[in-house]
């Protein structure tokens, strides 16, 4: 793919812009789908000049259609979770190493070598179902540290909780990345006093417990791991890229996605920063697929490209998105 080795290396806004239209003038010649959105919503790329003119194709998309800008075979189909009779999201990977190769970076480039950590994952919800991105990362991550200790834990936070504390006593670097109602249910039996240890949510009750706010959450967690930040990947099915926090609900895109805001009544209009608005995501690395996505999260950007997440769309289309269907 010709544009593999530049989406990995860019060094500044201007390298990510020029980058970025180059992308959106691919992907609306090879990509059927969005051509057609942006055929409906008038938008050519002889009109696009700047970043915030790129139509954004909104996420419910990927379960309706099939979003592909390569004809290359399909390496890995990725799937998101869902209640029973849900249509699920589908995202089609045509190159599952270039999914690595994001996902790999993206972590070097916050917290350094994998190989450094011992990894351990409570993550019950994601391994119960097939099709995950986050378990297809994660099992990468535990293989690529090389560690007796790293693994998957399903229910057995006994061994867990003893795991986590031997770490301790050798102060090993550790990564527990976990889902929100598994990393609770872990500190309600056991307590702990971490100085080695990152843990890293990756939201969501799954229905298995009431939904809380970030900020009760994360100082439950604090408390009980003893720890003075929790650490939040922000990812999706339909991306090939994550967002780190490492505290106080703060995201930080790695240097080839980006996040901006659309306004809430008129999904065709960019916010300036500050204004809390509709999630739009440019993800370099879904070169095969679509790299600009309206998603369903409300949220707020500031002038550096850090954002927080507020919450979702109350409805389950986005306004001012009628145009869906094709």
């Amino acid at each position: 793919m010709i544009f593999t080795d530049s989406i990995f290396n860019i060094k500044s806004k201007t390298e990510f812009d020029a980058l970025a239209l180059d992308v959106f003038k691919f992907q609306f010649k090879n990509n059927a789908v969005y051509r057609s959105f942006c055929d409906l919503l008038y938008k050519h790329p002889a009109d696009v000049k700047c970043v915030s003119e790129i139509p954004f194709l909104p996420i419910q998309f990927f379960k309706s259609h099939h979003i592909l800008s390569s004809s290359q075979p399909v390496d890995k189909t990725f799937s998101s979770s869902g209640t029973t009779g849900s249509v699920t999201s589908k995202h089609l990977v045509s190159d599952i190493a270039l999914y690595e190769k994001s996902y790999l970076k993206a972590f070097k480039h916050f917290y350094g070598n994998i190989e450094d950590y011992v990894v351990l994952a409570l993550l019950p919800s994601y391994l119960e179902r097939d099709g995950s991105s986050l378990i297809y990362m994660v099992n990468d991550f535990i293989e690529k540290s090389k560690s007796p200790e790293s693994g998957f834990y399903l229910n057995n936070i006994k061994e867990l909780a003893h795991t986590l504390q031997a770490l301790e006593a050798k102060k090993q670097k550790t990564l527990l990345i976990g889902v929100s109602f598994a990393l609770l249910d872990l500190v309600e039996a056991y307590q702990f006093n971490l100085k080695h240890t990152i843990i890293m949510e990756t939201g969501g009750m799954k229905g298995r417990r009431k939904e809380i706010i970030r900020q009760e959450l994360h100082q439950i967690l604090q408390t009980g791991f003893g720890v003075n930040q929790i650490h939040s990947e922000y990812g999706m099915t339909e991306l090939l890229s994550q967002a780190y926090s490492k505290g106080h609900g703060t995201f930080d895109c790695p240097p080839w996605m980006k996040i901006i805001t659309r306004d809430t009544e008129d999904a065709l209009t960019i916010q300036q920063p500050n204004r809390t608005g509709g999630i739009n995501v440019i993800d370099l690395a879904n070169i095969n697929s679509c790299a600009f996505i309206a998603t369903q999260d409300l949220g707020k950007v500031d002038e550096n490209g850090q954002f927080e997440i507020i919450g979702r769309f109350d409805n389950s289309d986005i306004r001012g998105c009628n145009l869906m269907a094709l």
